[in-house]
């Protein structure tokens, strides 16, 4: 394998794995204050995809615009799911929280099967963001692959500052320790909760963007398996930390694509390695790589 090669594997890994960490970060921001699994964040994931290729095809407005009203409509989307299936079941059984998400999940996709048909529709890939930037050695880069993971960590790097640095932060590191007591103490638990949906939202919005520029076509069960993924990258880095989430992505996309580079053979077992990934971790760190206080994460 040559240099160029290798490190094209690279920024392929980076930019896959920081995808799998902008949505774990949203599964693990809900599962650390309400111990909830979203399994509707994949499907919230398409609906970002969808929105920024009806604003930049349907309607053509200019990618700045469309980018920006897509992460509003599914910020918004985000919060109509925590409004309806989740908040009348804030003192439910858990099982029932579960059960809704699932239901919610499933209502998503096949709404999105009947509006925006089954059809894949094309995404439109700026020039700027596909023209080859020829380095020294031969290496060639195209300008998307390296804006992926710039985008997610400044995203994370954001939330984070957000939440060990502002008040909305601590207050859902609070919510995390005890929500009855939070409560008791005037903070007003579910605006606080409907933030992190909020934010979980508007960072999966910004994985289904940079998700359909990588991959240009968009398809109502493109959130199944990113989805599904961006779990196991949670479980693996520690579900309820937010930088166990991305660490877990990072790996994940680096396992799968140095995988298949280095073993092309097995490139048609590429997604079971992320399940192998899953059950390694079940058995030998059940808390993840940085879970081992998981109630005190967020």
């Amino acid at each position: 394998m040559t240099l160029n090669i290798f490190i094209q594997h690279i920024v392929n890994a980076l930019s896959l794995g920081s995808l799998y960490g902008l949505v774990a970060v949203g599964y693990t921001m809900v599962y650390g204050i309400l111990r909830l699994i979203n399994f509707a964040h994949g499907d919230i994931f398409m609906l970002g995809a969808y929105f920024v290729y009806f604003a930049t095809i349907v309607y053509k407005l200019p990618w700045v615009v469309g980018v920006a009203l897509a992460v509003a409509g599914t910020t918004a989307c985000g919060l109509l799911v925590d409004r309806i299936a989740y908040r009348p079941l804030r003192k439910a059984p858990r099982i029932s929280a579960l059960i809704s998400a699932i239901g919610v999940s499933f209502f998503i996709e096949n709404f999105a099967v009947v509006v925006f048909t089954g059809m894949p529709r094309p995404v439109l890939q700026p020039p700027v963001l596909m023209k080859p930037i020829q380095l020294s050695g031969g290496i060639r880069l195209i300008p998307l692959g390296i804006l992926v993971p710039v985008v997610a960590f400044l995203l994370v790097g954001g939330l984070l500052w957000m939440l060990y640095r502002t008040k909305s932060g601590l207050a859902m590191r609070a919510i995390s320790h005890d929500i009855e007591t939070t409560r008791l103490m005037g903070v007003p638990v579910n605006k606080i909760i409907a933030l992190a949906f909020g934010l979980g939202s508007a960072l999966a919005a910004a994985a289904g963007i940079l998700w359909a520029l990588r991959y240009p076509r968009v398809e109502p069960f493109m959130g199944l398996f990113p989805g599904i993924k961006a779990f196991i990258a949670a479980v693996f880095g520690g579900i309820g930390s937010v930088p166990g989430a991305m660490l877990g992505g990072l790996i994940l996309g680096a396992v799968e694509i140095l995988s298949v580079a280095f073993f092309p053979s097995l490139s048609g077992y590429k997604d079971a390695f992320a399940f192998l990934l899953l059950i390694f971790i079940l058995l030998f760190r059940p808390t993840g790589l940085l879970g081992e206080r998981l109630e005190d994460k967020i």
